[in-house]
């Protein structure tokens, strides 16, 4: 049998949702991972320092572990231990507001207005002289930009055609730290290295799928996201960066779970679950490349870099022992539900 073990996993691109379906998956990605990046668009999108710590609270409650009165800290061991980095949903936000929220959130998420899941209230426009204050502030707090990037133009061509707008903010600031969420295209990958504040997350289902698994023979709902997966040499671009572990790229699962019945329905809501088996899945892909020394910087050591973060330490064991994915977790349905997938969590300190 063959082990890997992981340190620190985080997952930099997660939504997390509200309520039951809260509940519900929370305890799933805390399980694997030391943290993640939890995405802002409930709704009402996450835009006050109030909705901030509420959505906090409310998500550790799900994890069953409510805050103490000493220290504002949560008492688990460092296996149960998981760190919600709280986001803000873009808004043309005033500096003194950003000053006071600054150490409730890790970051803020633009969505372009009505690009993906409750993003009707996003940036409708890019026009530097109503957002330069907004960055400016976000430059001088050292807050990070991620972003959705994707135009309303044809679906296939949105992120090609959003590379100019991220070649128009990494130019105008070049202090801050922005992050191409869940890139799909090979331009976005041909795009790290042009400007040194660009970064990017990748997902797992991008690195397996392209167009034809969703839609090639019958349609296949669960497969169905934003952004769409697209051809196969988008595929191998994204391959390529993720397997050797570039320094600028992140692991970020965009998981993003939606009811059975949303999903398997006329207007299929747009989300891959993939929390429970993103570590089980990653690491039978980098075995079969080879390339398995380099899913630590990939799952987490890049992220810290990148961030200057230092997680709470966990310590996941997988073994190459088959693993059979569950039809459904509560009323979501997995990536690869029902199927079997090469690896196993074997433990977790």
């Amino acid at each position: 049998m063959k082990t890997h073990t992981l340190l620190m996993p985080l997952d930099m691109h997660l939504h997390l949702r509200d309520g039951v379906m809260l509940e519900t998956v929370a305890p799933l990605s805390a399980y694997s991972f030391s943290g993640a990046v939890v995405m802002p668009n409930l709704v009402p999108p996450v835009t006050s320092k109030e909705d901030v710590q509420s959505y906090k609270e409310r998500i550790f409650s799900a994890l069953g572990t409510p805050l103490t009165d000493e220290d504002d800290m949560f008492e688990t061991t460092n296996a149960d231990y998981f760190e919600p980095l709280m986001t803000l949903f873009y808004q043309h936000y005033e500096r003194e507001f950003l000053e006071e929220v600054r150490d409730d959130i890790f970051a803020i998420k633009l969505y372009p207005a009505g690009i993906t899941t409750n993003s009707e209230g996003g940036v409708s426009r890019f026009d530097l002289d109503a957002m330069r204050p907004t960055l400016e502030a976000m430059c001088a707090l050292g807050i990070p930009l991620l972003i959705h990037g994707e135009t309303d133009g044809f679906v296939m061509d949105r992120e090609a055609e959003f590379m100019s707008i991220y070649e128009m903010l990494a130019s105008n600031f070049p202090d801050l730290k922005i992050v191409m969420e869940h890139i799909t295209t090979k331009a976005a990958v041909d795009m790290l290295d042009k400007y040194p504040n660009l970064y990017a997350t990748v997902t797992l289902h991008h690195l397996l799928i392209t167009l034809d698994d969703v839609a090639g023979g019958l349609m296949r709902p669960h497969l169905f996201c934003k952004p769409i997966a697209k051809r196969p040499e988008d595929r191998e671009a994204l391959l390529s960066v993720a397997l050797e572990a570039h320094p600028k790229v992140m692991f970020g699962s965009d998981s993003a779970p939606h009811p059975q019945h949303k999903k398997e329905a006329c207007g299929c809501a747009a989300g891959v679950f993939t929390a429970p088996i993103a570590l089980q899945a990653l690491c039978e892909l980098f075995d079969h490349y080879g390339k398995l020394d380099n899913l630590q910087a990939f799952i987490s050591d890049n992220a810290q870099s990148i961030y200057g973060i230092c997680p709470e330490f966990k310590e996941v064991t997988l073994s190459d022992t088959p693993f059979t994915v569950p039809a459904k977790y509560g009323d979501v349905v997995p990536m690869f539900a029902g199927e079997t997938i090469g690896w196993s969590i074997e433990d977790v300190l």
